[in-house]
């Protein structure tokens, strides 16, 4: 069953945020990488390497939230109340494109469904009533 997870964007203090969701909900991280960890061909925004490019919290075994720091040009600009997305992943590549499609269709498209190095297919749409969609689809082909 298709069920989205909140992504939650802050301004340079997630690790911090997530740890402490981490203990108030009695979760565990599963994954945090640092903007520094990105492949050499991506661009890490000055002061950000030791920043959080994602991080990923399971509460009873189940994922429960998701998160980054947002640098400039990554996303949306940061702004209180904009910054919390739905992050989806479809079982497939068909689905993911349907998704995307349908949900930009009177919204704007914030990145194109491509190919990333964390997914086959990754892209971001701000829907036509105002709800930040994250579809994320794979393995990365490599």
């Amino acid at each position: 069953m298709l069920q989205p997870t909140a992504y939650l964007n802050f301004l340079d203090n997630c690790e911090e945020a997530f740890n402490f969701y981490k203990k108030v909900f009695n979760g565990e991280i599963d994954f945090m990488g640092r903007f520094k960890e990105m492949p050499p061909e991506m661009r890490v925004p000055e002061g950000y390497g030791e920043k959080l490019m994602h991080v990923s919290l399971r509460v009873k075994g189940q994922p429960f939230l998701l998160g980054s720091d947002t640098p400039p040009g990554y996303g949306p600009a940061h702004q209180v109340g904009n910054n919390i997305s739905l992050s989806v992943n479809p079982e497939n590549e068909a689905e993911a494109r349907r998704l995307y499609d349908a949900l930009r269709e009177g919204g704007h498209v914030i990145m194109e469904l491509a190919p990333t190095f964390w997914a086959a297919q990754f892209g971001m749409v701000h829907d036509q009533f105002g709800i930040n969609w994250m579809i994320s689809y794979g393995e990365p082909k490599r």
